[in-house]
């Protein structure tokens, strides 16, 4: 028996489904624990729920919501499209379609593309395609990484609880240490089809390498025939003040992974090559049914126009280099990350987050449990922020 839970305002659905164990199975199953508030809608760096109350969103939902709430351009984008055509597969050729790969590929600085449905998705393609490309059948990835719930995804993920049940099917794999430079000089990169590496681990707590991890990182896979994988799901499309990650290392891997934020909501993903790997790519290789579809296809162009017309690469450094300096001498012993995707290390982490959510302050949570991550709109207001810096120094007075 399935029923439907219209309204449960503060009361976490995840509570709510123990209380009914044994009673009946709710119609929506419970994946993550949900903040503490029923959303109705969104505009710019805010929340609305179904008290009329605002909240500040600086979690952006995983990261998505790149040019905030229901922008104003991609509404009228997404409304624009949907009066002409709302879906048709890769069998028909849309010029919507074309302008977005255009758009991409000149803001990426790479040389053509595949569009998918998610980050899982052009991680699980990206692997793929280095075992059809190279003809070797092992994988190499990093301590702390996380790539998605598709099987490859998987594979390269480390993360025990959701890839143990899975061990006894994963092809050859290899996990090695992030950013340690003489442990990479150790490595033998010869049997590997790819390397695949978040350039900031996000899940793990906002951990990144230095520059110079990443050059011999690259050359060590040029010098082994390894193909280089970034993946950018959280890193890319600005969020770092500059296009993708690959830009701020000074790298240009062999594909470069994308989706989240790629359309400010709309669900795309993107992977990302050179023109050396596209030449051996074949038509049978690659294929999506809803991959490009022309609504998500038209939010992505007005969310890069609106990227670059409103400077919102510009505008995230300038919001990191604030909270570095507003945050100092409170509890917050670093701020870690590169523009605004960013982690708060202090040792009172769950303490913290559950204070600034009863001010109405949305921040996530890591795995690292000394680190809260901050992946806020692009456009995040200064005086937001500065809510946010006003209230931890509040809470700093008080413990």
């Amino acid at each position: 028996m399935a029923i439907c839970v219209y309204s449960y305002t503060t009361l976490n659905y995840a509570l709510l489904c123990i209380i009914m164990q044994g009673f009946m199975i709710p119609s929506l199953l419970p994946t993550y624990s949900p903040y503490p508030l029923a959303m109705v809608r969104g505009e710019g760096d805010l929340i609305i729920d179904d008290q009329g109350q605002s909240w500040i969103d600086l979690y952006g939902g995983h990261c998505v919501c790149s040019t905030g709430h229901s922008h104003p351009k991609v509404v009228e984008a997404i409304h624009k499209q949907s009066k002409q055509l709302i879906f048709y597969s890769t069998a028909g050729e849309l010029k919507i379609r074309r302008e977005a790969a255009d758009n991409l590929i000149a803001f990426s600085g790479m040389d053509t593309l595949f569009f998918c449905n998610s980050g899982a998705e052009a991680n699980e393609n990206a692997l793929k395609l280095s075992f059809e490309i190279t003809g070797r059948k092992a994988f190499g990835s990093f301590q702390g990484g996380w790539h998605g719930r598709t099987l490859l995804a998987l594979t390269v993920t480390d993360d025990i609880k959701i890839t143990k049940a899975f061990e006894g099917i994963f092809p050859e794999h290899y996990r090695f240490p992030f950013g340690d430079i003489s442990a990479l000089e150790s490595i033998n990169f010869s049997n590997l089809a790819c390397v695949i590496v978040e350039p900031i681990q996000s899940m793990s707590g906002i951990r990144t390498a230095p520059l110079t991890w990443f050059s011999a990182l690259r050359k060590k896979c040029t010098d082994a025939g390894c193909l280089l994988v970034f993946d950018e799901i959280q890193t890319g499309v600005g969020r770092l003040g500059v296009p993708y990650a690959s830009d701020y290392f000074k790298v240009k891997p062999d594909f470069i992974t994308s989706a989240k934020g790629l359309a400010s909501g709309i669900p795309i993903g993107a992977l990302l090559m050179t023109e050396g790997m596209a030449k051996d790519v074949k038509s049978h290789m690659l294929g999506s049914t809803f991959g490009g579809g022309p609504i998500a296809c038209a939010a992505l162009i007005a969310t890069l126009d609106i990227i670059r017309d409103e400077r919102l690469m510009e505008h995230a450094k300038s919001m990191q280099s604030y909270l570095v300096d507003a945050l100092k001498n409170t509890v917050i012993d670093e701020v870690k990350g590169i523009g605004l995707l960013l982690g708060l290390k202090t040792s009172n982490a769950s303490d913290l987050k559950t204070y600034l959510l009863s001010q109405r302050i949305l921040i996530g949570s890591s795995s690292d449990p000394n680190v809260l991550r901050l992946m806020p709109p692009l456009n995040v207001r200064k005086s937001s922020l500065e809510y946010l810096v006003e209230h931890i120094r509040a809470y700093g007075s008080m413990s």
